[in-house]
């Protein structure tokens, strides 16, 4: 069983009742007016005087006050707003990872991590203080294309004129200009591909690139977001690029060969370089901006998701980095899950933590009409039922 390579260089606001209209107040300032009936008439129709406003917004003020000073004494903890907590929060980075060749006579896949990536690279003055890089690549057709790829792709980013500051453009390109030069690689066999799926983290910044059908999945309280999109040649949209470019999709697989309708390498499926072609290299990117609620990020090959839904990985993370913390020990324990429910395929696992500490516990809210399950809840249970199924 393989663990993680190496890389070679190349604040809430509480809504109680507010303080109520005072009717003694009101009775001797509609007496004192009672002289002028015009007087009287618009104070009997207008807005509560002003220095009520005042009142209520000091008793409310106090209540708060109160609340927060009850929350300091036991202990409770009260929840921030969203642009507090993603202004306060800086993910630490620490993965695991595990790849096993499972029933297939040969193993295909590549993956990397790279928890810092000063030091892995060097001080390089572009490069952001705080980042780090990941990838999943899903070979076919031999090992070279993803070896290639696994070893260059992280300084074809770098290198590219347009990182850091068009991140999207760097990346979207590096893709292309690796997948180039493994066609010029005249030593290793060409017709062989790879899925390549990365992740590159600066600061709070989650950028996710895929192209194929490896995926990420990101772990927020116990609830699974999809940071990546399968690249099937059955799905719409690729059916419909692919078509467009003369291809055709024939039992699920592209033009009757491909299981993937985008793939680096392959070049034997593919026309001139820079020319359109229905097996593409373009990658697919997602971003987002981290907050504490985002705990971790698992990066799969497909011989995880064909045996896993996106919850119950997420859910089973979850458990197993509040026993133990550590993602190594929890890729190791997916990929003996994905095992144990018969996958068909090469299993490579990323799992990457975004906290020095284990997920917490996800209690529901309390309730003095009913109780209820809090969404976080919700997802958890779901994701319980689908794993035990």
């Amino acid at each position: 069983m393989a663990a993680g390579m190496d890389f070679s260089p190349p604040f809430t606001i509480l809504e109680g009742t507010q303080g109520s209209y005072n009717k003694d107040n009101a009775s001797i300032m509609e007496d004192e007016k009672s002289r002028d009936m015009n007087k009287a008439k618009q104070t009997t129709i207008g807005k509560p005087p002003r220095n009520l406003s005042l009142m209520r917004h000091s008793i409310s003020s106090n209540r708060l006050q109160a609340v927060a000073d009850l929350s300091s004494d036991s202990g409770f903890v009260g929840s921030k707003s969203s642009s507090d907590e993603t202004a306060d929060f800086q993910p630490i980075y620490r993965s695991g990872s595990c790849a096993e060749i499972g029933p297939k006579q040969y193993m295909e896949d590549e993956h990397v991590c790279v928890d810092n990536l000063i030091e892995q690279l060097g001080s390089v003055s572009e490069i952001p203080s705080h980042g780090a890089f990941y990838g999943v690549f899903d070979g076919h057709g031999g090992t070279d294309a993803a070896t290639y790829i696994r070893n260059n792709i992280l300084r074809f980013i770098v290198e590219d004129p347009h990182f850091p500051t068009y991140l999207e453009t760097a990346i979207r390109s590096a893709f292309l200009k690796a997948d180039y030069a493994f066609a010029d690689a005249s030593s290793l066999d060409i017709s062989s591909g790879t899925t390549a799926l990365t992740a590159l983290v600066f600061g709070r910044s989650l950028m996710v690139a895929n192209a194929g059908d490896c995926r990420a999945v990101l772990g927020r309280r116990g609830r699974a977001i999809e940071m990546s999109k399968d690249h099937k040649p059955n799905s719409s949209s690729e059916r419909i690029r692919i078509e467009k470019l003369g291809g055709v999709v024939y039992d699920g697989y592209l033009n009757g060969q491909l299981s993937v309708a985008r793939a680096l390498g392959d070049w034997h499926m593919k026309g001139p370089k820079g020319s359109a072609c229905p097996l593409s290299a373009e990658p697919e990117l997602q971003e987002m901006n981290l907050t504490e609620d985002d705990e971790f990020l698992i990066m799969g090959c497909d011989g995880l998701w064909d045996v896993m839904s996106n919850q119950c990985a997420v859910t089973m993370a979850r458990r197993e980095l509040m026993l133990h913390n550590d993602p190594e020990r929890c890729s190791r324990e997916l990929v003996r899950e994905a095992l144990k429910r018969n996958t068909c395929d090469n299993l490579t696992v990323i799992v990457v933590c975004f906290s020095p500490d284990p997920p917490p516990r996800i209690e529901p809210p309390p309730s003095r009409v009913r109780r209820s399950i809090s969404a976080e809840g919700l997802n958890l249970l779901k994701g319980v039922l689908d794993c035990n199924s």
